[in-house]
């Protein structure tokens, strides 16, 4: 009788197996197209608005799987359009979760390293990808190759994260995973000073005892910082999958306890604050959705058709109210100009609460051309994600390159899943063009797959 042992290795190597038919498949269906190509996907996470397109897409919809954790090595090996929960699903039994866990669960894992995945332990662990070992990915150019740091092809492996699909796209991915407890114990601090909040935030991220930190600013003097640690045991765990909502508990409660599941999802059922929008914060309508809508995919779905129909922008003139500008942003500065920015933010964005997240290079880790940060500098994210009515005669960008102005003048970057309005020749001379052309030029020649400014910018 075969062994378990033996078991789970011939079934690892039949996944193993039944992967490589999936990618030779896809690769064939690349050579077959002809033109500009895209992903031919059902989701997806980005917030930028599309032009209409005609252009034929490759169908990724079956890298799905899970094919390996090992709990041992501690890492995992997935498919590109694996989703976060999936995979936490699949680590968390072995008491392991990835380095950095994006706050929407239906981010994929492909998704985050050719965008930027950033979350609450993201002070230690630096960006999602900076914990992936290798890539496997298909390029412009039609071939599957196998990218690592120390390969023949390093200048992709750390050139793919900030490129969005247009260098190639990730069919696997192993990365490593880091060992859980399974709590976690929140502090919420509140700080009335903007200075001394964002000193707060420095020392407890060179402090090194908490596991998790970011927070949340609601307003001028009232600004929390969220400290998250491992523990083995809880007195008793909150739960904000569906009645309770999170971010209201930061206000009212100093200690709380989640299950680390929960922890990691915690900003997923209201989609941070965003769900206030569809009117689903009163306790009758999550009553009568229950734990299965109330979610950020669903959310995202009523986005589409808002986007597809628009709907939004059609109530408000019906309302005679003004039209809005949508502001949905990540940005990244370094913690000395933080408290500037802020101070920028609230004067000219009338936009709250904001979540805030610090983010610092891991040692060691990837430091993508195509987004440098300085290693040795500890960064701010800043979330905003909402709208704001606009004076007459404003363009619909006005606080939108506001925003990107001050961003480049304080040293930091902006993340480019949303819309952005750069000059050509400012995003390239931001976004490191020299650099980016060498890859294209060596992965995509023909320029199957659209460039970085006509997708991120103009909307391609």
């Amino acid at each position: 009788m075969a062994s378990d042992s033996g078991i789970r290795e011939t079934a690892r190597l039949v996944r193993f197996a039944e992967h490589e038919a999936r990618a030779e498949t896809l690769r064939a269906q690349l050579a077959d197209l002809h033109g500009t190509i895209r992903l031919a996907k059902r989701t997806s996470n980005l917030f930028r608005a599309r032009t209409a397109t005609t252009t034929p897409g490759l169908d990724v919809s079956g890298f799905t799987h899970v094919l390996d954790v090992d709990p041992l090595a501690r890492t995992a090996d997935v498919e590109g359009m694996v989703t976060y929960e999936q995979l936490v699903d699949a680590t968390l039994p072995h008491g392991l979760m990835p380095l950095v866990v994006p706050q929407l669960k239906t981010i994929t894992l492909g998704g985050a390293v050719t965008g930027l995945g950033i979350e609450s332990s993201s002070f230690r662990n630096g960006l999602v990808h900076e914990s992936v070992l290798e890539m496997e990915l298909l390029t412009g150019d039609g071939r599957i190759v196998v990218a690592r740091p120390d390969n023949e092809h390093s200048d992709l492996f750390h050139g793919f994260p900030n490129s969005y699909g247009t260098l190639g796209y990730a069919l696997r991915l192993k990365i490593e995973l880091e060992p859980v407890k399974p709590y976690v114990r929140l502090h919420h601090v509140r700080y009335e000073n903007t200075e001394e909040y964002f000193a707060a935030l420095g020392e407890a991220c060179r402090d090194g005892s908490a596991d998790f930190v970011d927070g949340t600013v609601f307003g001028p003097g009232e600004q929390y910082l969220t400290l998250g640690t491992f523990t083995t045991s809880a007195p008793a765990t909150s739960d904000y999958t569906w009645l309770d909502i999170y971010y209201k508990s930061i206000r009212s409660r100093e200690t709380d306890h989640l299950s680390v599941r929960d922890y990691l999802w915690r900003w997923d059922t209201d989609w941070f604050w965003c769900s206030r929008a569809f009117g689903v914060q009163h306790r009758l309508p999550r009553l009568l959705l229950g734990r299965r809508l109330l979610r950020s995919s669903v959310y995202w779905k009523v986005v589409a058709l808002d986007r597809r129909f628009g709907i939004a922008a059609k109530l408000l003139k019906l309302r005679g109210l003004p039209p809005e500008e949508t502001i949905v942003q990540d940005i990244e500065v370094p913690l000395s100009r933080a408290a500037e920015f802020l101070d920028f933010f609230r004067r000219e964005i009338p936009i709250s609460p904001v979540w805030i997240c610090p983010l610092k290079q891991r040692p060691g880790g990837v430091n993508s051309p195509l987004y440098e940060l300085d290693p040795e500098t500890l960064y701010v994210n800043f979330g905003f994600w909402s709208a704001v009515p606009l004076d007459p005669g404003e363009a619909p960008d006005t606080h939108n390159r506001l925003i990107e102005a001050e961003v480049t003048r304080l040293g930091g970057r902006k993340s480019l899943y949303s819309d952005s309005f750069y000059t050509e020749d400012e995003f390239w001379r931001l976004y490191n063009g020299d650099a980016y052309r060498k890859l294209k030029t060596a992965y995509d020649p023909d320029g199957r797959l659209l460039d970085l400014y006509a997708k991120c910018v103009r909307r391609r």
